[in-house]
């Protein structure tokens, strides 16, 4: 049986043309970052765990080293337009086998990101019910409202995403900003000092940890790429989502961590944060702004929570639609719905998955932040950087073997430094993942959890193997996205 007979219709094997433009991109990038969660949640973090008060030139240098990860990774869009981005650009780099692995690689770290965040949602929401009712219902509870929500908009069209999520984010970078400007008003007697921008104060020993932390402030860059298929002039929309995303998650952060520095002084950062945690900023609102303005920071946290779950979830669920239109998973997962061209099978696959992770969790009475959002997370992260090392190298080979009218710049020069600069991120981290994680030096999960993508790639080798040798049809499809389903190969 062809490719194109096992397909019930077109409509079921296409996404949703042509409903996306950039500002809708764009809200799904940024989202996914969650810059209230970040700002609130990572940047205290980052100055309580590490001591090191160059937070802000952190964000700042990361955004130089995605913007150059971001001239091959959209240069490539223009070539490859598939919604498993990185599975794609793996296949067609590298090889259908790479592909294959990498596939794997992304299908952990971007479920350990979306059920992760079910870990936060009740200590966001918490605080604000026991203000207004007096007591809140247990954290799992709290997540299976965030849960039902969120499956249910994964079935809704992507553009009806995109509006929800514009409301959210506008919001949340509103608050932010008040947030900064309250700060910034409010300096300690010392005066407004610019220390976190400059290099010496990260170079300083605790940068890797400081930086493994703030990386996952830049989860969803990529995810532009993921809606090329849906978007509307894409060789515009993508280029200019994912700049502009990069451009205002880099500065936004890099303000909102300086600006917690101000009324504590560059020298007091690290003990109000150590003390204080994830409620420093939410405590600097509501002594400088008042505490109604605190209480609306502290609703937009938990919307903040929702939106990086909405985000997150439609680029997984894409990413699981990528791989069965190929039939690189069983072809159910290759299916849109007629009505609303979102991929229905990836969708409820994730929902079926958050479900399983919230009832473990709750049943065996598992610390949800600690030790579902912090270490999915952490997980999550470092997938994601290895996913975007290894698209880097695969820009560069897929030029090399395809010469093209595009700059050495855009296909070799930019990617080769975005690898070397990833590639010491990721050494860092993973010299620094005790840290990342909040364990022992020697304790066992530091290095349990980097192995399972090693686990992975090893199987997904394997799997593409199988392919090549039982179904060469398949194989060769590998990384085609929709001209997979007309049954073309390369």
């Amino acid at each position: 049986m062809s490719l194109t007979e096992q397909r019930p219709s077109a409509v079921s094997a296409a996404l949703a043309k042509d409903r996306l433009g950039v500002p809708s991109v764009v809200f799904f990038v940024i989202s996914a970052a969650a810059p209230l969660m970040v700002v609130a949640g990572s940047v205290p973090t980052a100055y309580a765990v590490t001591g090191v008060i160059g937070v802000p030139f952190a964000f700042l240098m990361l955004g130089a080293i995605f913007t150059l990860f971001a001239v091959g990774y959209v240069t490539m869009a223009r070539h490859v337009v598939n919604a498993g981005a990185f599975y794609a650009y793996a296949a067609q780099g590298l090889g259908r086998t790479q592909g294959v692995a990498t596939a794997w690689v992304a299908l952990l770290a971007y479920n350990a990101l979306q059920l992760g965040l079910y870990g936060i949602i009740g200590s966001a929401a918490e605080p604000l019910l026991l203000d207004w009712f007096g007591g809140s219902p247990a954290w799992w509870v709290i997540a299976l409202v965030a849960w039902a929500l969120t499956g249910l908009l994964g079935l809704l069209r992507v553009d009806v995403n995109g509006k929800i999520l514009s409301v959210l984010l506008v919001s949340e970078i509103a608050v932010v900003l008040v947030f900064d400007i309250g700060d910034l008003l409010h300096a300690a007697p010392s005066g407004i000092s610019f220390e976190g921008f400059t290099p010496g104060s990260l170079f300083v020993p605790g940068v890797g940890a400081a930086l493994a932390t703030v990386v996952a402030g830049f989860a969803g860059i990529e995810s532009s790429v993921v809606f090329a298929e849906e978007s509307k002039d894409r060789n515009r929309t993508v280029p200019l989502a994912t700049y502009l995303g990069i451009a205002i998650i880099a500065v936004l952060y890099a303000i909102s961590a300086w600006a917690q520095t101000v009324p504590t002084g560059p020298d007091g950062i690290v003990k109000a944060a150590s003390e204080q945690g994830t409620e420093l900023i939410f405590n600097q609102a509501a002594a400088h702004l008042g505490s109604a303005v605190s209480t609306i920071g502290s609703v937009l946290f938990v919307t903040s929570s929702m939106a990086c779950m909405i985000a997150f979830h439609n680029t997984t669920a894409r990413y699981i639609f990528a791989l069965g239109r190929e039939n690189v998973l069983p072809s159910v997962f290759g299916r849109t719905s007629a009505r609303t061209a979102a991929p229905m099978a990836g969708s409820v696959l994730q929902t079926v998955l958050g479900l399983i992770v919230i009832t473990v969790y709750a049943v065996f009475g598992l610390d949800p932040v600690t030790k579902l959002f912090f270490t999915f997370g952490a997980f999550g992260g470092l997938g994601l950087l290895t996913l975007l090392t290894v698209t880097s190298i695969s820009v560069i080979v897929f030029f090399a073997r395809n010469p093209s009218e595009e700059t050495v710049w855009r296909t070799r020069v930019a990617p080769a430094l975005a690898a070397l600069a990833l590639c010491v991120i990721i050494g860092m981290t993973l010299i620094n993942f005790d840290t990342v994680l909040d364990v022992a030096p020697d304790a066992a999960i530091r290095w349990i959890l980097p192995g399972i993508y090693v686990v992975a790639i090893i199987l997904g080798v394997a799997w593409a193997r199988v392919l090549k040798a039982t179904r060469p049809e398949v194989y060769a499809n590998i990384g085609l996205g929709a001209q997979a389903v007309s049954g073309g190969s390369k």
